[in-house]
């Protein structure tokens, strides 16, 4: 393991830590793993994180992905969410079994989409029913950024969305049913503008059941 790529990692120049971490992953050594998953952990600069995800990826899988979950259990919220993040470039589904679901409603924002965006990912067929009822008691939740992630990761499982979305348009919560129809809107049309559909929902929303089948037309 080279001293002086590690000096790089941590150094306060935000282009030298990127060339450090493009060094790594370009020629990958298993020796670096727990060093470019802490750094992760701690990197404020989003291109040099995404970096350090890259060359995670680029190392075995059965040495990386232990040493992720494990970053599962961290009480720094980039920690999880950086490890959710690389777990779902990985792309390993034997992971999917260790990964906890309280992620997926954790309090943090970004940990929560990451962990809706490598649910998706890795979600066995026969679980992509039961990881959309979980992943709808979140609608309504967060910004705008948050809630569009939440509808990517809905659209993503496909058609077992459905049934979820007809029930979460019931809701009395307005946001849940807006949220929920404007994501149903996106599952019919992949190319629809989310704010569009977001504020078609809520004049339905606003006009009431009686009026939806009319509104949608």
């Amino acid at each position: 393991m080279s001293s002086a790529l590690l000096d790089a990692l941590a150094a306060a120049n935000s282009s030298t830590r990127l060339k450090a971490a493009l060094a790594i992953g370009t020629n990958p050594e298993p020796a670096f793993a727990d060093v470019l998953v802490a750094r992760s952990a701690v990197e404020p600069d989003f291109f040099v994180r995404d970096m350090l995800t890259w060359a995670l990826t680029r190392l075995p899988s059965q040495i990386t992905v232990p040493k992720l979950l494990a970053e599962l259990r961290s009480a720094r919220a980039q920690a999880r969410s950086q490890a959710l993040h690389t777990l779902s470039k990985i792309g390993d589904s034997n992971a999917w079994p260790a990964i906890p679901r309280s992620l997926l409603r954790d309090a943090d924002d970004e940990v929560a989409r990451s962990a809706w965006r490598a649910a998706v990912v890795l979600v066995p067929d026969g679980e992509k029913a039961a990881l959309a009822e979980e992943l709808a008691t979140q609608l309504g939740r967060g910004n705008r950024e948050v809630r569009l992630s939440l509808s990517r990761a809905l659209v993503a499982l496909g058609d077992v969305v459905e049934p979820v979305l007809r029930t979460a348009m019931t809701r009395y919560d307005p946001a849940v049913r807006a949220h929920a129809s404007a994501t149903e809107r996106l599952l019919r049309d992949p190319d629809a503008a989310f704010d569009l559909a977001v504020d078609a929902a809520r004049r339905v929303v606003a006009l009431g059941p009686d009026r939806e089948e009319t509104t949608a037309c």
